[in-house]
């Protein structure tokens, strides 16, 4: 592996926005690089505490967190990056910035409020959608399709809950014992759990309130919301140096050690990368939707 210090003796590492940049930022700067965070956002959001924000608003106060919270020994770089050079990321905004390692945490891509304020006014929004409506429809039985559903389904009982998914079991990536005892737990919710059927998005509008699946099945809904997969945050990568190193899903590939293959001063992290962690998620995921029954109260 090269050297990590520059030309004139001080370490200097970049880091490229979103994701696991504020986990890698936040120790980097406690030792001794020089770190930029390039992040089109004020503040850090937490992907897995979004759910419990939308039920409990007040929640996100405390999990959204300002990169200036943590982030002091570096810059911090408001604009989103466009380019990578071998020696440079471009940025939205027109900036070049020299980098001597370069990691690239760039995630899903999804539009998101600039400022906190903004995203918790979001939050807001979902809460008092939810709470006004008597029947809500959830669009997807992944982990975010079905954690949804039991956040509402614990601190809203009283709400009719249907969720639609196009597969013939919930979370299919993890194992039938556990997808099993997710509808079990639902189910025991009086959540209606409608598989191996879909909904036409493109049919569907924010005043929809019927809506029609592939099997023939109408449901009812003063609400609905969309959790099916996000797209990577990849393809401005194919217009970089990393285009070559890109997978057919659009995932950067990666050694043992996360460096991009046939790089020897960029990696990447993250979801954004070709490493298997379902394992992780899987944990994280029991955890959450099977918890004890001391933590039954509180789950979601």
């Amino acid at each position: 592996m090269p050297s990590l210090f520059s030309d004139d003796g001080e370490p200097l590492l970049y880091i490229a926005f979103f994701s696991f940049s504020k986990l890698i930022t936040q120790r980097l700067s406690s030792v001794c690089f020089i770190c930029s965070l390039f992040y089109r956002k004020e503040y850090f959001d937490v992907p897995w505490t979004d759910l419990r924000s939308m039920v409990e608003p007040t929640f996100a106060e405390k999990t959204l967190i300002k990169h200036s919270e943590y982030f002091s020994n570096g810059t911090i770089v408001n604009s989103r990056a466009i380019d990578i050079t071998a020696t440079e990321v471009l940025t939205e905004e027109g900036r070049a910035v020299p980098y001597d390692y370069l990691v690239v945490a760039t995630g899903h891509d999804e539009p998101l409020p600039q400022s906190k304020t903004d995203r918790i006014g979001q939050f807001k929004q979902d809460y008092e959608k939810i709470k006004s409506s008597s029947s809500i429809l959830i669009i997807g039985g992944g982990p975010t399709g079905v954690e949804l559903a039991g956040e509402i389904a614990t601190d809203f009982p009283d709400k009719k809950v249907t969720l639609v998914h196009k597969g013939e079991r919930l979370i299919e990536f993890i194992g039938l014992k556990a997808s099993t005892k997710a509808l079990k737990w639902l189910k025991s919710k009086k959540v209606e759990v409608l598989l191996g059927q879909t909904i036409d998005l493109d049919s569907v509008s924010e005043g929809s309130s019927e809506f029609k699946t592939s099997a023939g099945t109408t449901v009812s809904a003063d609400c609905y919301f969309v959790c099916i997969g996000k797209p990577l945050s990849s393809a401005w990568l194919r217009g970089t140096i990393l285009k070559d190193s890109l997978d057919e899903h659009g995932r950067v590939k990666v050694d043992d050690k996360l460096m991009v293959r046939g790089q020897e001063k960029i990696f990447a992290i993250g979801d954004i990368n070709d490493v298997k962690v379902w394992h992780i998620i899987v944990i994280f995921f029991y955890i959450r939707i099977f918890p004890t029954q001391q933590q039954e109260q509180k789950s979601f």
